[in-house]
Order: C-alpha cells, then structure tokens, then sequence
C-alpha cells in the first residue's frame, strides 16, 4: 500500500515539474560543430537531460556493485562445487565406496563447510569406514544447530543402537521427541523403553500422542491400544484384579480377535458365571484364529463340569473350524482326560501320517494311559522329537513360549504371531519324517494269529557214543554232517569206521554209529568235492600210523562212492593197540 502511494505521487511531482517547464517561456538553440538546433519547446532539452542522467546512473550503479557482483559469483562458484561434491559423495556411500566418499567429504568441508549435507557427508562417510568416533563428532555438530538438530539426534541414537547402549539412545528418543511430537522413530523408541519396563500408562499416553499426530491411523490405533490394555491386565491379574478385569474388558472391545485378551476375558466372564458371555467372546476369537488357549478356557468355561461335560463342549467349539488341526489336539486332550481314548484316537487319526510334536506327544500319552504300552511309547516320544513343529508365538525369527506385546528384537508393537516358525519348514530334498525300522515295528498294528502245529523238525544235537568195537557198515547208510569236504589224505581212515571220542583229540568230528542214526530224508542238494569253496576249512593234526610190518594197510584204490563219503572235516586217527584193533578189523 505505500509502495503505491509513493509511486502515485512520484508521478504526480513528474507531472508538475513537466508542466512547469512547458510553461516557461524562451528558446532552446544547440550548436555542435556544424549542427545547429533550435527549438521553442524546452521541453526537449528536459528529455535529453533525463536520459543522459539515466545512462550515467546505470554506469555508476554497475561500477559500485561490481565488487559485489565479483563475490557473490566467486562464492556461488565455491557452493556449486561443494554441492557437487555433495553429491558425488552420497553417491560414493549409496555404492559403498568409502575412499572416494571421504574424498569427497574433503572438497565438500573446503568449499561448502557450513551446508548440512556437508556434515550428513561427512558423518556417513565415517559411518562407512567404521569410524564411530568421527561419526559421533559430527552428527554431534548437527545436533548443535537449530536446522540440524533432530537429524542429529537421529544420527547419534542409531551410533548409540551400535554400542549397545539402551539407556543413552532412550535418552536421545525422549530428547528427539520434544523437539519433534510427530517424529515416528522417536515415539517407536519410547514406546518399545516402556513397554520393556512395563510403563504401560506411558506407553498408552505415547500412543495416543501418535494417533493424534497422525502416524498412525484408527484401526491401527484401537489394536495396539488392545495390546497394551491386555498386556496391563495379564501383568495386574494377580496384583490388582479389579483394573486387571477392566483392562481386558476394554482390550476386547477394541481386538475382539486378540488371542491373549479373549482367553484372559473369558476367566473373567466365567468367574463372574457369565458362561454365554464368555462363549462368544472365545468362538469369536477362535473362528479368526484357532488356539489352545482358547480351546482350555472355552473347555473350562463352566467351573465343575466333569471330564466328559467338557469334551462335549470342546466337540462342539471344534466343529465350527472342521479340519483345523487345533480343534483335533483340543478333542485328544479332552477326550484323554475324560477317558474316552477311542474318541482320542479317532480326533487324532487324519494328523498320524504326518504328525507334529504336539500330536505324538499325545499319542504317546494314549499308549501309556490306556494300555500302559511303555514301548509304543517311548515310540511315539521319539517320533515325536523328529516331527513337525507347532505353531508358536513368533516374532522377527524370535520364538517366545508365550505372548508378549513387543517384539524383543525391533521393538515393534503387537508383532508376535500364531504360526509356525520358519526354521521348521520342511525341505524339499527329503520327507519330514523318517520312521526307523524299530518305530514301524513298534507302530505296527497287532495280528493276533492262530496257532499253528510245528511242522519242521530240527535235527537232534549229537551226543557222545560209547566206545564200541568197530563193525563194517554199508556205504548208502552213511549220512553227511557237514557240508564241508576236505581232501583226501593217504593215511585218512576209512570213513565207515568207528572210533572211540575219549581217545580222539578235540578238534575232531566223531558221527554217531549207524545203528544209533535215525534214517532222515536225504539232502535235496548235495555239496560236490570237485568245486572249491570259498573258505576251506582248517586241517585238524593228524596222528601218525605206527603198523606193523606184516600189515598190509588200506587199500586207497578201491572205488570211492561220492554218497558214502564223509562230509565234513576228516577224523584223527587213534593209535595204541584200540587203533590196531580198529585197523585190523577193518
């Protein structure tokens, strides 16, 4: 507005002092070497002395702010340079060089040492040369000023995660989240530090300051909110039982499909004999999610039920999610407790050929209660340490035994799921399980056969022969002992004669007499003497033959029946006058 009001009258005294001069009287005459002008109008030589005065004006303007103009392009000169060592730098670190990116840095602090993404250069640069001290100075440098400031805290609170140092990084949280409510990573920190160390009226108030800033929307609001609520009232059931009880009660309000919050209401709904209440409340977070915990609270929703009322109960939960292998492991348990192991064992039946820990368990217990099978087992127990693994709670590859509001690995609020683990996906090279030959054995179903009349007859065991004086025998009636033939020696005995076994060294073989051999059926294949075997049998010691010089010794060139051959190992020969006598009666 006063611009325009002193350019109105600028023009107003332009006007004026213009018409002033054409009021004037006289003449206006100009002579320039041979120019001459005359002119009745002044008004001329007001114009020519306008521009002259404009001419000069804008070179004595130029002239004074050419020193200014000569910095200023010096300095844009050295900005530009800084910028593009800037940037060369950061794209230096988004590759990974770290040489080139602090050579950038360098020329970066020499020529624009005052630029934030000067200092963001050069603490990343340390960053990535494992410097954490030169880290640390700078993104201290940039905490100190106003425009920097929260992306300095940022900077040292991620150096204070790599020293592990909780209580520093907190410190810088809390600090970051003063100077910025909004700042995401900042109210992540406080509330993952307060629900560690159970601050749940902090945690609630962080995050009611999220939603209202905007970070998170209202969905995601009333679920985190349930998870804090049950986490205050599983913490307060046995302290304070009446904020306990109203913590689940608005946690289930706002997460009807809670697990935790679900199971935790429906105790408390059943102690205060609100059993439909507390039913719904399980089989609406049950047909979301089925689990354990809500199958044993929806199992003992109604206190002094027998055994057999809450198998009922838990069949009729069980076949809103048919197939689901929850409500299978939730009959078992039920129907074991109440005896009925048939029912056990029918729940069980579609889950044994791929069973998991949880239904071998079972089925080991089944074994042991209903027939006290200790060997099926001990069976099932160790099927059960190689089969598939159960759903568990997990969160960020971290495996809890039971729920928890954060995640002890990110932090991360109601990260903990009901699923199974990744370690135990099965592989694709092999089947999950393996029986061994001794659990299939022990697995097998019984047969139970009729007797039947033995049919085969074992040889009876040889026994020792009284010694008897030696009788000429038939060579058919000969029967094989061993099915090893060794060679024939010269000085062997004949094989139909009879020794006697106490004078006979240990190593020999004695058949009985062929009166005392029963006739047995003859062999279906007989071993030949012409075929090598594949481990001849030793030499027993042979005794020498003392004769007398009248005796004529055996004829070795008789015919030799293969049938009335011995088989087995020759027998020694016995000396003394019972050899001579066996000798000569042969």
């Amino acid at each position: 507005m006063i611009r325009i009001i002193l350019f109105l009258l600028l023009i107003a005294l332009a006007a004026a002092g213009a018409a002033w001069v054409v009021d004037q009287p006289g003449d206006l005459v100009m002579n320039w070497g041979g120019l001459h002008l005359v002119s009745k109008q002044p008004v001329f030589l007001l114009g020519i002395i306008v521009v002259i005065a404009m001419f000069a004006g804008v070179i004595l303007r130029g002239l004074w702010k050419m020193p200014g103009h000569i910095r200023r392009g010096r300095r844009e000169r050295r900005h530009a340079r800084g910028r593009h060592a800037v940037t060369q730098g950061l794209l230096a670190i988004g590759h990974g060089d770290s040489s080139a990116a602090r050579a950038h840095a360098v020329v970066a602090r020499r020529h624009a040492g005052g630029d934030p993404l000067t200092l963001l250069l050069h603490a990343q640069s340390a960053q990535l040369d494992g410097d954490h001290d030169g880290a640390q100075r700078a993104f201290r440098a940039m905490a100190e000023r106003e425009d920097t400031r929260l992306l300095g805290l940022r900077g040292l609170f991620i150096e204070a995660q790599r020293a592990d140092d909780p209580v520093a990084a907190v410190m810088l949280a809390e600090e970051a989240l003063k100077v910025s409510p909004s700042s995401s990573w900042a109210s992540h920190a406080v509330l993952g530090f307060c629900c560690a160390k159970g601050d749940w009226a902090g945690a609630l108030k962080i995050l009611d300051n999220n939603q209202s800033s905007g970070l998170i929307d209202r969905a995601t609001f009333r679920r985190q909110r349930g998870v804090l609520l049950t986490a205050r009232a599983m913490e307060l059931e046995t302290v304070d039982r009446d904020l306990s009880r109203e913590s689940a009660m608005e946690a289930i309000k706002l997460a009807p499909t809670l697990i935790p919050a679900a199971a935790l209401t429906a105790r408390f709904e059943s102690e205060a004999h609100q059993v439909r209440r507390a039913m719904r409340i399980v089989e609406t977070a049950w047909l979301a999610q089925p689990h354990p915990d809500l199958a044993d609270a929806y199992a003992h929703v109604r206190l002094g039920d027998s055994a057999r009322q809450r198998l009922v109960r838990v069949e009729t939960l069980a076949a809103k999610t048919p197939g689901n292998i929850e409500g299978a492991l939730a009959i078992a348990r039920a129907a074991i407790d109440a005896s009925e192991f048939a029912r056990a064992r029918a729940a069980l039946e579609p889950f044994i050929a791929t069973p998991t820990q949880r239904v071998a368990l079972l089925m080991a217990e089944i074994e042991r209660t209903e027939h006290g099978d200790s060997g099926r087992a001990r069976a099932w127990t160790l099927r059960a340490v190689r089969a598939l693994h159960d759903p568990v709670w997990t969160a960020d590859g971290y495996v809890s035994d039971r729920w928890r509001p954060v995640s002890p690995v990110s932090g991360r609020l109601d990260a903990f799921q009901w699923q199974t683990p990744v370690a135990a996906l099965p592989s694709d090279k092999g089947a999950a399980i393996e029986p061994s030959p001794f659990e299939e054995a022990m697995l097998a179903a019984r047969r139970v056969e009729p007797p039947k009349e033995e049919v085969a007859v074992e040889p009876p065991a040889p026994k020792p022969v009284e010694p008897v004086e030696a009788k000429p025998a038939e060579p058919a009636e000969t029967q094989p002992v061993e099915p090893v033939v060794p060679a024939a020696q010269d000085n062997a005995p004949p094989p139909e004669a009879v020794v006697d076994a106490e004078l006979a060294p240990a190593s020999a073989v004695t058949a009985p007499p062929p009166e005392s051999a029963a006739p047995g059926p003859a062999p279906l294949f007989r071993s030949r003497a012409d075929l090598p075997k594949a481990t001849p049998a030793p030499i027993p010691p042979v005794i020498p033959i003392i004769r007398a010089p009248d005796d004529p010794g055996i004829d070795e060139d008789g015919a030799v029946d293969e049938f009335a051959e011995q088989i087995g190992p020759p027998k020694a020969q016995m000396g003394g006058w019972k050899g001579f006598l066996s000798r000569w009666g042969s």
